[in-house]
C-alpha cells in the first residue's frame, strides 16, 4: 500500500518539475523580449512602419549674360506602380497609355513585372500626372521630381550642355558646374500603419531641401543665335560637313558666342550623335594652316628681324629642307614688302621669314601665345592642342609649322592669338561665366579673368596693321564690313590622315578676325569643314562678315572715326599701325597717342587663300 502511495506523489513532483522548467524558460525569454532586446526589436518594426522620401531639391537655373534663361527647372511628376499587386496589367495600360502618349504594349509590359516598384514614366508634367492619378488606378501613384528644359532648344547646347533623368550634369556648363547648380535633396520622414496610412502621431519629420545656385553665364543670346544662323546658312551654301564660330570680347576674355554645326537640342539629346554632342570649339584641335602665320610675325618684328615694310622676293617655290613648298596660286616672282606677303598669304614670304627667325624663337612665340596648353576656360574635355618643343621638331617644321601646318590648336586657342594682338598684346583668360546667381536673385560675380602680357602693344599693333591689310588689299576682302576698319587673316589646311601617314583629301577653311582694328574688341573666328569652294577667302570669311557686323551694331559699338578730312576707311589703312620705334625690344611701349604707318602695298589680285 505504501509503494502505491509513493507514486502519484513521485508523478506531481516530477510534473511540477517539468512546469517550473518551463515557466521559467517562458520568464527568461519574455525578460529577453521585454528588456534585453526590446530596443532593438522596436527598431526593427519601426523601420517596417518607416519610409523615407527624398525630396529633390531644384536644379538652379543657367542664364545669358543679360538674365535670359537658357536652362530651367520645372515641377515634374515620376509616375510608378507596384507591379506585383496589378491585377490586370493590360487594362490599366490601354487607360494610361493615351494619356502619357507610351506605346500600350511597353506599358503593358512594365505593369506584367514581378518586381514590386516600377517606373510607368519620369518628368512628366504635373497635370499630366493628374489627368493619370484620376483614373484611380489601384497601386498607381506619383513622386515629386524636377524636369531640366531648355527654353530656346538648340540654342548654345553644346555649350549648355544636358542632364540624365536624376538631374546630374553630363556635359557642357550643366557638367561643369554641376555642385552649384544642384543643390542638396531633403528628405521626408513618415511612420505607417500595414496598409501604408500615415500615422497621425507617429514619427513624422521633414529636412527641406535646398535649391541650387543659378550661373550667368557670358553668352549673349542674341549674337549667340545671330552666330549659330549664320554659321548654319554659310555651312549648307558651301556643302561644308560641320562648323564652329566664337565670338571674343577680347578685353575681358568674355566669351560671347560659341556656335557649333549641327546643332545639338539638350531637349533630346538622346537622339544626337556624340560627334554633335562635342563643343568642338573647345574639344578638336585642328591644323590651322595660314591664321597661324601671325606667330612668325610677331617673333620677326619682336625680334627686329623683319618690319612690315621690308621688302623682300618672294618666288612661287622654294626649295628647302630637302623638299619644295610653293604659294596657293602661280605667280611671278614678287618683289614685295613683308605686309604684302601676309596679305596675300604667301607660304613663301613666311618660310623665308621663318627661317631667318630660327625655330627656337618661333617656339617660344607659339608658346607665350599659349599654345599647347588649355586656354583656361575650365570647359569639360578641353584640348590642349598639340606643340612639340623644338628639339623634336623635324627638318621640315621650320618650315611647315610657321604656315600652320604640323601643329594643332582648337579654334578656341586660336582665337585667343587673335584677342591677345586685339588687346595690344595682353591676352586675358577667357571666361564662359560672369558669377553665381544666388536664392535671392543676387550674384556674386567671377572674379576678373586673369591676364599676361605676351608681346610689346608695339608689336601686337604691327601686326595689327599686317592683318588690316590683309582685309584692305588681300585675300580677307570678303570680310570687310562698311564703316569699320577690320584686320583679320585666312587660312585653309589639309587635313591629315587618321590611320596613316601623310594628309587627306579633306580640308578646313578659316578666318579670324577683329573690329574696329583701331580700337579694337570683338574676336571673331569661322571655321568650316570640307566647304566648297576649298577656300577660306569665299567660304569662312563672308561668316565672318556677317557676325561681326551684327555683333558691333548689337553692342552699339560705333563706326571707326574717320579722320580729319574724311578719308574713306580704305585710305585709313595707313593709320592702323603705331608709328616705328627704334630698336624695337620684347618691353617696347609706344604711346597710345601714336598714329599708325604702314608703307602701301603694290595692286594686285586678292588670292584666295
Amino acid at each position: 500500500m505504501r509503494r502505491r502511495g509513493t507514486r502519484p506523489a513521485l508523478r506531481l513532483v516530477v510534473l511540477l518539475f517539468i512546469f517550473t522548467i518551463l515557466f521559467a524558460s517562458v520568464a527568461i525569454r519574455l525578460v529577453m523580449l521585454q528588456i534585453v532586446r526590446a530596443a532593438p526589436l522596436d527598431s526593427l518594426g519601426l523601420q517596417q512602419r518607416i519610409s523615407t522620401i527624398e525630396l529633390p531639391a531644384q536644379r538652379g537655373a543657367i542664364f545669358d549674360r543679360n538674365m535670359v534663361p537658357l536652362a530651367v527647372s520645372s515641377d515634374a511628376r515620376a509616375l510608378y506602380a507596384d507591379a506585383q499587386r496589378i491585377t490586370d496589367p493590360a487594362d490599366a495600360a490601354a487607360k494610361i497609355s493615351p494619356i502619357l502618349g507610351i506605346d500600350v504594349k511597353t506599358l503593358t509590359a512594365k505593369l506584367s513585372q514581378h518586381a514590386g516598384f516600377v517606373y510607368l514614366a519620369r518628368k512628366v508634367p504635373v497635370d499630366v500626372a493628374e489627368r493619370v492619378l484620376a483614373l484611380r488606378i489601384p497601386y498607381v501613384g506619383a513622386l515629386d521630381e524636377t524636369a531640366r528644359t531648355y527654353p530656346s532648344n538648340d540654342l548654345a547646347g553644346q555649350v549648355l550642355g544636358f542632364v540624365n533623368v536624376d538631374n546630374v550634369g553630363l556635359s557642357g556648363l550643366e557638367s561643369m558646374y554641376n555642385k552649384i547648380l544642384s543643390g542638396t535633396a531633403g528628405k521626408q520622414v513618415i511612420e505607417h500603419d500595414p496598409q501604408g496610412r500615415a500615422i497621425p502621431q507617429g514619427r513624422n519629420s521633414i529636412v527641406d531641401p535646398i535649391n541650387g545656385k543659378g550661373i550667368q553665364t557670358t553668352i549673349d543670346r542674341d549674337i549667340q543665335f545671330y552666330a549659330e544662323q549664320a554659321l548654319a546658312r554659310g555651312a549648307r551654301s558651301t556643302g561644308a560637313q560641320n562648323g564652329t564660330a566664337v565670338v571674343l570680347d577680347a578685353k575681358t576674355g568674355d566669351v560671347l558666342a560659341m556656335a557649333n554645326w549641327p546643332a545639338l537640342n539638350p531637349n533630346n539629346f538622346a537622339t544626337a550623335t556624340p560627334a554633335e554632342m562635342r563643343n568642338r570649339i573647345v574639344t578638336d584641335a585642328y591644323e590651322p594652316g595660314s591664321v597661324n602665320k601671325v606667330i612668325t610675325a610677331s617673333a620677326a618684328i619682336e625680334a627686329g628681324i623683319e618690319s612690315p615694310g621690308d621688302m623682300m622676293t618672294v618666288p612661287y617655290h622654294l626649295h628647302v629642307f630637302g623638299r619644295t613648298f610653293n604659294d596657293f596660286e602661280v605667280h611671278p616672282t614678287w618683289h614685295i614688302t613683308y605686309a604684302d606677303a601676309i596679305a596675300e598669304s604667301s607660304n613663301i614670304g613666311t618660310i623665308e621669314v621663318a627661317i631667318k627667325v630660327g625655330k627656337r624663337r618661333i617656339y617660344d612665340m607659339l608658346n607665350r601665345y599659349g599654345y599647347g596648353r588649355p586656354t583656361g576656360v575650365g570647359f569639360p574635355g578641353e584640348s590642349a592642342g598639340v606643340t612639340l618643343p623644338y628639339d623634336k621638331w623635324y627638318e621640315t617644321s621650320l618650315a611647315t609649322i610657321p604656315i600652320g601646318q604640323g601643329i594643332a590648336v582648337t579654334p578656341l586657342q586660336m582665337a585667343m592669338v587673335y584677342a591677345t594682338i586685339a588687346n595690344d598684346g595682353v591676352q586675358v583668360q577667357p571666361r564662359l561665366v560672369r558669377g553665381v546667381v544666388q536664392p535671392d536673385g543676387s550674384l556674386t560675380p567671377s572674379p576678373p579673368s586673369p591676364s599676361r602680357r605676351v608681346v610689346s602693344p608695339f608689336v601686337a599693333a604691327q601686326v595689327r596693321g599686317m592683318l588690316v591689310g590683309v582685309v584692305e588689299d588681300g585675300t580677307g576682302t570678303r570680310a570687310q564690313i562698311p564703316g569699320y576698319l577690320v584686320a583679320g587673316k585666312t587660312g585653309t589646311a589639309r587635313v591629315p590622315n587618321l590611320n596613316a601617314r601623310g594628309y587627306s583629301t579633306n580640308l578646313i577653311t578659316t578666318f579670324v578676325g577683329l573690329a574696329p582694328a583701331d580700337d579694337a574688341r570683338l574676336v571673331t573666328l569661322v571655321q568650316l569643314y570640307n566647304p566648297t569652294p576649298r577656300v577660306a577667302a569665299a567660304t569662312a570669311a563672308p561668316v565672318f562678315k556677317q557676325i561681326m557686323q551684327y555683333s558691333l551694331a548689337h553692342l552699339g559699338i560705333p563706326p571707326t572715326a574717320p579722320l580729319p578730312g574724311g578719308p574713306s576707311i580704305g585710305e585709313m589703312r595707313a593709320h592702323a599701325l603705331p608709328k616705328p620705334e627704334p630698336s624695337p625690344t620684347p618691353s617696347a611701349s609706344p604711346s597710345p597717342s601714336a598714329m599708325p604707318a604702314v608703307l602701301p602695298t603694290k595692286s594686285k589680285t586678292p588670292k584666295k587663300n
